[in-house]
């Protein structure tokens, strides 16, 4: 009986689950990074993301700001709801329009920034514009054919690694902490 030709059923038995294992390292990295951002610093990736926006943009609408970070007004509307509960954000009527909302950092949110790490995707983004352009498309086109595989190409998702619902409530956070802490364990 002859031996399969290279490249087939052999070497996608031994390669599929080097690949599912780099996919759940990834994924466990963003875990960790989203669960250290919440415990030490009682904010979220999506919230850091909106209010460092904020800070370059003081005085901007719901809608601007949801384009600017690439996110649903919706998403970004349920972040500002819970930071604004937190005293990180204020909202406004425009004096020039009062049908027009203008929400800007607070204080409290400039001093919670400064001691902010940074986003795990600065540190991704910029190690990934160090790659030559080439290499860059292939990982672009080998992640997109992931996605395919996955049949996730539906799933709606902004640049913004985290893991959980990107406008979660603090009862939500807390619940998926300890998901995460009993998946841990086990």
């Amino acid at each position: 009986m002859a031996s399969p030709p290279i490249g087939h059923d052999s070497d996608a038995a031994v390669l599929s689950p080097m690949v599912l294992s780099a996919l759940r390292r990834i994924i466990r990295a963003i875990d960790i990074h989203s669960r250290t951002l919440v415990q030490r610093f009682g904010l979220t990736g999506p919230q850091l993301v909106v209010l460092r926006e904020l800070l370059d943009r003081d005085g901007c609408s719901a809608g601007q700001l949801a384009r600017a970070v690439t996110l649903s007004q919706a998403t970004v509307t349920g972040i500002l709801d819970r930071l604004e509960r937190k005293g990180m954000v204020t909202r406004q009527r425009s004096a020039d329009d009062r049908r027009r909302v203008l929400v800007a950092a607070t204080a409290e949110a400039r001093r919670a920034l400064a001691s902010a790490p940074p986003l795990l995707q600065n540190h991704f983004t910029a190690a990934f514009e160090r790659l030559p352009k080439w290499e860059q498309h292939q990982i672009l086109a080998s992640l997109q054919r992931i996605v395919a595989l996955m049949e996730a190409d539906e799933v709606e998702a902004g640049p913004i690694l985290t893991t959980g619902p990107l406008d979660a409530s603090s009862e939500g956070t807390a619940a998926f902490l300890g998901d995460a802490a009993r998946r841990h364990k086990s």
